[in-house]
């Protein structure tokens, strides 16, 4: 965490196939061990894959998981007086993206179907794009712990 000043965000360049930027991030927070091919492969093969299933534009589909996947509020935890509080706070609209982003690729790798990875983030994607599946849930979760929290909210910082 630097000292002085923040960082500026770097920019991301668009994706080849769908020009999208988010689709880009997408595959880079995927990516494991700098293995960019391996993580378009397994994304442009998974948006493939949607297409077949329901003949409509993934990257349409794709964006709707994404943003169906967007905590609002989350909680952070504050010291007061010897007592650790955790305090709901709005959540920032890049940490909002990396947060879905990163809910949907983590649910996709643990899900327990067969197949490849290819198959298991095609499933998260349309299960997210229904407002149903892993990543949703989580994301109700984190509301609710925050909607529990709301009698600390005075302690915000």
């Amino acid at each position: 965490m630097p000292r002085r000043r923040r960082p500026e965000p770097r920019e991301i360049l668009p994706d080849p196939i769908y020009n999208s930027t988010l689709a880009e991030k997408f595959i880079n927070s995927m990516m494991w061990d700098g293995k960019k091919n391996t993580s378009q492969r397994i994304f442009y093969g998974a948006m493939d894959k949607i297409k077949e299933r329901t003949a409509d534009d993934p990257l349409k589909l794709f964006k709707k998981a994404v943003e169906n996947a967007k905590p609002l509020l989350e909680v952070k935890t504050r010291r007061v007086g010897g007592a650790n509080y955790q305090v709901p706070v709005e959540v920032n609209n890049n940490r909002r993206t990396s947060l879905a982003i990163r809910w949907l690729i983590s649910y996709a790798r643990e899900r327990g179907e067969k197949g490849g990875m290819i198959e298991k983030l095609s499933a998260e994607i349309l299960d997210a794009a229904n407002n149903r599946g892993a990543a949703i849930k989580k994301k109700e979760d984190v509301h609710r712990m925050a909607e529990a929290n709301k009698a600390f909210a005075h302690y915000r910082w």
